[in-house]
């Protein structure tokens, strides 16, 4: 099979599972066709139901509905569904992003969409698919999704009162579980030949300066990233555009991903994203790319330098380090024109109060410092100390990350030890 084309600017995709166990790219009719063809030969005569009938969908679409109510509604469930994947299958809830409370969340919404969309056969393997993309993207198994259906009848009956519980409640679980996860298998074997991307919702939006925004978003499904990292954003405006910018979200505490944005003009994506983007918008994000990341070495400094908006991916180092209260020192020395560009320093200044060891300097090259060190930001990171046994990241104007590369070394750093994912 020749693989899909890419979008243009996203990483290539790699592909998962071994050879033979790839499916053909079709269209959600396809899909639907053959679910109801599928469905049809393997349950019709063994339950009386004919799944490719609209209105044999929308009865098990009641019963669904009906026994989440009567298990004390979706929230309930979801808590009690996730606690028992937490007790049977640790490593699935392990390789997901997010908090315990995000997954949770993360849960009742799919258990919601599913039962609303469960008479639309397009809509369900899409979305299942959508999602098999997804966990294959986060690293799940397969094997590890074998309890899930049966954690789920679980979750379901154990809400009820006694005698609550119905077989028809537990047939229509587990036929619903069976197909959603036929079609999660299939959309996770297809990243092989097309790249994942994330639909997200903007829900938060500030303009920080006039030609700059921080932007929050939260993806529909769990997008894995590690701190440091950059992806690529589409918006509707500017379609099969596909622009770069560091995450600055915090892996560990919430399900947001955070965009820190400049715009020269009003065009273009990031025109787009800092002039024209309201909370409610919906944004397209490609996988996480880049090598900029915490140490290996769990007791190894770390010097962090940015320039501008490359605060970014500094900051979700910042929110790793707050979130697992990680011991190592940090310093991020954030170099800017003047006072008026530390649009993000409370934020910074908060995480590093919230980590054990980390500390943020400001310095500002024009007019009155303020409370700050003034003057370049290589001349303050000379000053403030010796630093030949910390990892150093760099993010910020390529000029920036020019120049500052050549001052380390100056001043003894190994290059080995000094980290910036290549400009645009």
């Amino acid at each position: 099979m020749t693989p899909a084309p890419a979008v243009p600017g996203v990483a290539p995709v790699r592909p998962i599972g071994p050879p033979g166990t790839e499916f053909p790219s079709v269209t959600p009719a396809e899909y639907a066709a053959h679910f109801a063809r599928d469905t049809t030969r393997r349950h019709a005569g063994a339950d009386g139901m004919d799944p490719g009938d609209t209105r044999a969908l929308q009865d098990t679409q009641r019963l669904l509905s009906t026994s989440l109510t009567f298990a004390g509604g979706v929230d309930e469930v979801a808590e009690r569904l996730w606690r028992a994947l937490l007790q049977a299958q640790p490593d699935l809830l392990t390789a997901l992003p997010g908090t315990a409370d995000s997954q949770r969340e993360q849960l009742a919404r799919a258990l919601t969409w599913l039962v609303h969309r469960l008479d639309d056969p397009p809509a369900v393997v899409a979305g299942a698919g959508q999602l098999g993309a997804v966990l294959a993207e986060c690293g799940v198994q397969w094997s590890q999704l074998s309890l899930v259906g049966a954690a789920l009848a679980e979750a379901m009956r154990a809400g009820m009162a006694p005698g609550a519980w119905r077989q028809d409640f537990d047939q229509a679980w587990r036929w619903a579980w069976q197909h959603v996860y036929e079609w999660i298998v299939h959309g996770g074997t297809l990243i092989a030949y097309q790249p994942t991307v994330w639909e997200s919702e903007v829900v938060g939006h500030e303009l920080r300066r006039p030609d700059l925004a921080v932007v929050r978003l939260r993806p529909f499904l769990p997008m894995p990233y590690r701190p440091g990292q950059y992806a690529r954003v589409e918006v509707d405006a500017v379609p099969g555009v596909w622009r770069p910018y560091s995450l600055a979200g915090a892996v560990h505490a919430d399900d947001v991903i955070e965009l820190h944005v400049r715009a020269k003009t009003e065009a273009g994506v990031s025109g787009t994203l800092v002039h024209h983007t309201r909370p409610g918008d919906r944004i397209r994000i490609s996988r996480a790319e880049g090598d900029m990341g915490l140490p290996a070495e769990p007791g190894r400094g770390m010097l962090m330098i940015a320039g501008d908006t490359g605060v970014a991916p500094m900051k979700a180092m910042l929110a790793e380090l707050a979130a697992v209260q990680d011991t190592r020192p940090a310093v991020l020395f954030w170099g800017v024109r003047n006072l008026a560009e530390l649009y993000d320093i409370d934020a910074l200044t908060a995480l590093a109060r919230q980590a054990p060891r980390a500390t943020v300097v400001p310095v500002v090259a024009e007019g009155s410092p303020g409370p700050y060190p003034s003057g370049l930001v290589t001349d303050a990171v000379a000053a403030y100390g010796e630093w030949s046994r910390h990892e150093v990241y760099l993010a910020g104007p390529p000029l920036m990350l020019a120049a500052t590369s050549i001052a380390l070394r100056q001043l003894g750093v190994d290059p080995d030890r000094i980290h910036h994912d290549a400009p645009e």
